[in-house]
């Protein structure tokens, strides 16, 4: 059994072992015995001889139990190291914008007194600088990097700062301020579209160093649509309808000097095929049919008929469930992949017996139940110390939420920096809402932050059950590891919703957290949402007309809703489905999700008359065609040959995918067979432009390296989480004044101290035999006196 005691700040003593300490009583009573006994002669040692010799040897008997013991005592010292800086640099072409400093950071570093290693960490069009952080760090070291920290290949700069967590490394920057103009233009926007239907394009622009505007044209087919005086990190963006079928393009320049010239133009092929046919099931005298045939082939149609072959996706509009038609060729339709969309009205739903057909079980909705749900709910608040000026922003969002779960809901509460701490254990709200939310008012902030692990630690809380966990926080942390847990989450069953709660939010890592286990992200003014998805009876919601309530998903995003239809279907929403739109009393309205390989939509909100009403009308009537658009998916998807072409780039392997019945063959592709049908080529194209292969036109851009420039928030983010700096190619001389106290390290100390006593020990038996010798000696005893 070991025991410590701490006697002042870094020093502690303790002794290994406590049953020597049993032995001393035993031994003092054992020479007491020796040396007291019998009967005292003429010639026997005095009382105080006999009581010296007996001090003597209980003070040798306590040295030896007290070495036995294993005395020790734990420090820590500062202990100085050989100072040396791990210097990175980036060489690749994306630094060509700014002057090189490197040489002359070396030499004030050394002329500091401090040695410097060296090592590219990128060169040409590779920036492998994740790879090149990871394979420099050592336990408890520290590198800097000289570059912009934008990554085209490797590992990321999230996932090296993991890594130097867990060496507790730190990694510190230099900024260098760009000296050379550079632009880069590309454009984004549907790789296949159907004829007769508008697709939108953006064209964005990414420059360092430019003053004013630059000139951006863009070109549809070799004539030019439109001419732009667009901001440095500006964008435009263009509407075009292709009535031809076949390969088309879309071309994008920027004019001007800079340093390249090949990332000045941005190529964009576009595929475009037959009006996706479309099987509409529904009364003759509903608009919405009318309004398919403006954007779709549309076939009518009474009832679902047996064959579903050709058509893309099935649209059925207030058809009772008796009048639905074959069930079963419309649930292999979508599991093979197809679409469906049902619309309600005054004959489906709950009023068409759909809760007792085969059909409900497609439907992302569940039949009778308006309300929000009954769920388990984990309430995840950051209190760490970046939180800390805004804790009073986090737990009033933290309130706010509390308010607007429904009473039926589980909801426990975990705390978290670099640590998880169960604030609350589940239990149902209502009842225990002002408890709950009396410990959140306790809540004080400190610590690192680290959202895996409190993302972690709600997942222990909500133990082998399904829910969501609502995250608070201001997202200033990597991304890597929560998005990591975030998606195992997901794959669980576990959704995150995240909630940005602070001052200065770092919205991306906060939406990529949500978005990896299917969640949503919402602003800290948007919780009202909440009502919506976890309201209930106790906590209704109310607005004035339809509202979006997962905003920036296929079928949400751009969309503006002012409608107000009067009636709605008595439904709620699956687990697992998204929840898209709801009516102003909070009913689902509009949700989606994944059946087999095919997509289903439920769209509940319908006029009194029993029609769409103003859905069908702008700028409502959006939401209806991405709906539709949704559950078509992929309009080439039922072609044959290549159907698709990946983001095609010089010198980077790319793929496509080929459906036929052989396999096909092609000049520099190599082919690989997934399935019946179905298989994926890969090929690395040499030269930007456009080019095809197997008669399907791709196009081909300039490498990813001439696509990002100027220094990457990641970069920073990495430097913030291993507690590094950020210096300036001036300041040589600091960095090296840091490398000493890096250097310098506070360790840990264990000494074993059992030789002291035993020194001590035999120490005092030979000056207590040679004290008797002398006396001896002197005459003044003999050594017949019964002494030991």
């Amino acid at each position: 059994m070991m025991v410590s005691y701490t006697l002042a700040d870094g020093l502690t003593v303790g002794v290994e072992h406590l049953w020597p300490l049993a032995l001393l009583p035993v031994a003092v009573a054992l020479l007491a015995v020796l040396l007291f006994r019998g009967e005292r002669g003429p010639r026997s040692a005095s009382t105080r001889s006999r009581r010296l010799l007996f001090a003597s040897r209980v003070l040798v008997v306590t040295l030896l139990v007290t070495a036995a013991a294993g005395p020790y005592t734990v420090q820590t010292r500062e202990t100085p190291g050989e100072p040396r800086v791990t210097l990175l640099t980036d060489e690749s072409d994306s630094m060509a914008v700014y002057p090189d400093r490197t040489a002359a950071l070396v030499e004030d570093i050394e002329a500091a007194g401090v040695p410097v290693t060296t090592a590219t960490v990128g060169s040409g069009t590779e920036s492998r600088i994740g790879d090149g952080v990871s394979a420099n760090l050592r336990e408890n070291g520290t590198v800097v990097v000289v570059s912009d920290g934008q990554v085209t290949g490797g590992r990321s700069l999230s996932t090296a700062a993991e890594q130097a967590r867990q060496l507790n490394a730190t990694v510190s920057s230099v900024a260098v301020e760009p000296s050379r103009t550079e632009r880069a233009v590309a454009v984004r926007g549907p790789e296949t579209v159907s004829a007769g239907l508008p697709a939108r394009f953006v064209v964005s622009l990414t420059s360092v160093e430019q003053s004013g505007n630059a000139t951006v044209e863009v070109s549809v087919d070799g004539e030019t649509v439109t001419t732009e005086s667009v901001r440095p990190e500006g964008s435009v963006a263009i509407t075009h309808t292709f009535n031809e079928t076949g390969p088309h393009r879309v071309t994008a320049t920027v004019d001007g000097e800079d340093v390249f010239a090949r990332n000045d133009v941005f190529y964009r092929s576009v595929r475009v095929v037959e009006q996706p046919d479309v099987l509409y099931v529904g009364g003759d005298d509903y608009p919405l049919r009318d309004y398919l045939t403006t954007l779709y082939d549309v076939t009518n149609a009474s009832t679902v008929p047996d064959d579903l072959r050709g058509y893309t996706a099935v649209v059925v509009q207030d058809r009772p469930a008796a009048r639905l038609g074959n069930v079963s060729a419309l649930q292999e339709h979508v599991i093979d992949g197809g679409g469906l969309v049902v619309v309600g009205g005054d004959n489906a739903y709950e009023n068409g017996g759909y809760e007792q057909s085969s059909i409900a079980s497609m439907l992302p909705v569940r039949v009778g139940n308006a309300t929000g749900g009954t769920t388990d709910i984990v309430l995840l608040v950051d209190v760490s110390g970046s939180a800390e000026s805004g804790l009073a922003v986090q737990k009033a969002v933290a309130l706010d939420v509390i308010d607007q779960l429904g009473d039926g809901n589980r909801v426990g509460v975990v705390a978290f920096n670099q640590r998880a701490f169960r604030v609350a254990d589940r239990q149902r709200l209502g009842g225990n809402r002002s408890r709950i939310a009396d410990r959140i008012r306790r809540l004080q902030s400190g610590g690192a932050t680290d959202i895996a692990i409190g993302l972690e630690g709600a997942d222990e809380l909500l133990g082998d059950s399904e829910g969501t966990i609502i995250l608070l926080s201001d997202g200033r942390d990597e991304v890597g590891a929560p998005a990591t847990v975030a998606n195992r989450l997901g794959r669980e069953g576990i959704r995150v919703i995240a909630v940005g709660a602070a001052r200065n939010v770092k919205t991306s890592t906060l939406r990529t957290i949500a978005s990896e286990s299917g969640g949503s992200y919402f602003a800290a003014d948007e919780t009202q949402r909440l009502r919506l998805l976890f309201g209930g009876s106790s906590r209704q919601y109310s607005g004035q007309n339809l509202t979006i309530v997962t905003s920036g998903t296929f079928i949400t995003s751009g969309v503006t809703l002012t409608a107000n239809p009067g009636q709605a279907n008595r439904v709620s929403v699956k687990s697992g489905a998204d929840y898209q739109v709801a009516t102003a009393d909070g009913t689902p309205a509009i949700a989606s999700w994944r059946f087999g390989l095919g997509r289903v939509v439920s769209i509940t909100a319908y006029g009194d008359d029993g029609t769409l009403d103003g859905l069908l009308e702008r700028p409502d009537s959006l939401v209806v065609t991405k709906s539709v658009n949704y559950a078509i998916g992929d309009p080439a998807r039922t072609l044959t040959g290549v159907t698709a072409v990946g983001d095609a780039r010089v010198g980077r392997e790319t793929t496509l995918t080929y459906r036929g019945e052989e396999r096909p063959s092609a000049p520099n592709v190599t082919f690989t067979r997934l399935g019946d049908g179905l298989y994926r080529g890969t090929f690395t194209p040499a030269s930007a432009g456009y080019d095809d292969v197997l008669e399907t036109e791709y196009a081909a851009n300039y490498p990813p390296e001439y696509g990002a420039f100027g220094r990457s928030t990641e970069l920073d983010s990495l430097v913030e989480v291993t507690g590094g700096r950020t210096y300036t190619p001036d300041q040589g001389a600091a960095i090296a004044r840091e490398a000493r106290q890096q250097a310098t390290r506070v360790r840990t100390v264990r000494e074993a101290w059992g030789w002291v006593p035993l020194l001590a020990a035999l120490a005092v038996f030979l000056v207590e035999v040679v004290a008797r010798r002398v006396q001896v000696y002197r005459g003044r005893t003999s050594l017949e006196s019964g002494l030991l």
